[in-house]
């Protein structure tokens, strides 16, 4: 069973500590200070386990989200089962990219889940306690990821110390729900 627990502002020390000084957590947090990087080209990698398809792209370019990219996105975490899209909110996108520009690894995010119809969503929950009823995937605002050569719980820790919305660890399902909703964290 999915326990959650709610988490204050982390303090200073463990945020320098988790090595995020803050000169480059200034430069890794979606708005506002993501204001100081609009002209700062983003992009992100994807390879969809359940799909098998990949996807490198720049989704954000001169001061704008790319539509065409965007398109491209929304595809590959698409609710593969019921083939239905819905548009990734760019929040998670730049979370993601934020994650990833912390971690440095430059690999792909492998991604469980991102996107799920309200039907997908009410049957995976049927099948398991841990599927929230009211998911922020059914938003397109959830992903569960992990990343090549980077354990779980480092990617967990460094997207809690961001503090830009919902993060679950996974240990025995090796994989990290990261959504854009309020700040949480739980470990399941």
């Amino acid at each position: 069973m999915e326990r959650e627990q709610q988490n204050s502002r982390i303090g200073r020390r463990r945020f320098i500590g988790l090595g995020l000084g803050l000169g480059v957590a200034a430069t890794m947090l979606p708005a506002p200070g993501w204001a100081k990087l609009k002209r700062v080209e983003r992009s992100l990698s994807f390879i969809h386990m359940h799909t098998g398809e990949s996807l490198k792209t720049v989704y954000y370019a001169d001061g704008r989200y790319l539509p065409s990219a965007l398109k491209q996105i929304n595809h590959l975490l698409r609710d593969y089962q019921a083939n239905e899209i819905k548009p990734v909110s760019p929040d998670l996108l730049d979370l993601l990219f934020a994650l990833d520009r912390h971690l440095g690894t430059g690999a792909p995010f492998e991604v469980l889940s991102a996107y799920r119809s309200a039907e997908t969503n009410a049957m995976l929950s049927r099948k398991s306690r841990g599927v929230a009823k009211h998911s922020l995937h059914i938003e397109a605002k959830a992903v569960d990821i992990r990343i090549p050569g980077v354990k779980t719980s480092s990617i967990a820790q460094v997207a809690r110390a961001l503090e830009s919305g919902g993060v679950g660890y996974y240990p025995r399902r090796n994989f990290v729900h990261i959504d854009v909703g309020d700040v949480r964290t739980w470990t399941a």
